[in-house]
């Protein structure tokens, strides 16, 4: 009857680097509302909504939510041009993300499982990032020019799919954006404890 956080690495904890993420911040709120909800963080690193169709059973399903927050897309609207050959296209074509997200969203319900869409988080450029993925379709001359080329229209996608199917929809993108991401961001991809606070 609880909550379930399900995602990729912006969601999964980050010992270390990052004191408590969104998941942690969130069972902490619902304590001190006297709530009684739980709240299991499903994150996994580098997934994508591939893999989160192969993990809903096991890592959401069985601890028997109400409530199923659903974020992936960055690792989705990747297009590793560091490959050798270099990638062209996103490493899941932006169709078959929005067709995982709907099948996501249909499997929740018909368990009764209340479902909620959350964007991603803006990425921005790092020294790293620069060096791993500053080439075409990605433009390094831009600020947004890591997040506009690909990953926007993944985000696009979920707005798209919470106003069609009338699920709600968590826009931390827009969030993100507004407050300024530079200063929520761990490495230019990952939200820092400021970002998840957030």
């Amino acid at each position: 009857g609880g909550i379930v956080m399900f995602g990729d690495s912006t969601t999964a904890r980050r010992p270390g680097s990052v004191e408590k993420v969104y998941a942690e911040r969130v069972q902490e709120a619902l304590q001190a509302d006297a709530q009684g909800l739980t709240v299991h963080n499903a994150g996994v690193r580098s997934d994508t909504t591939r893999q989160a169709r192969e993990r809903l059973a096991s890592d959401v399903l069985a601890s028997q939510p109400a409530v199923v927050v659903v974020q992936f897309g960055i690792n989705d609207a990747a297009v590793d041009v560091w490959r050798d050959p270099p990638a062209t296209a996103p490493r899941v074509p932006l169709a078959d993300y929005e067709a995982n997200l709907r099948w996501i969203i249909a499997e929740l319900r018909r368990r009764q499982v209340r479902p909620v869409l959350m964007t991603t988080n803006p990425t921005r450029w790092t020294g790293p990032l620069r060096e791993r993925y500053g080439r075409p379709p990605y433009r390094v001359d831009d600020a947004d020019g890591f997040d506009a080329p690909v990953l926007s229209h993944y985000n696009a996608a979920v707005r798209r799919l919470a106003a069609e199917l009338a699920v709600p929809l968590v826009d931390i993108h827009a969030a993100f954006t507004s407050a300024g991401p530079d200063a929520l961001l761990l490495d230019g991809m990952h939200p820092n404890d400021r970002g998840h606070a957030l």
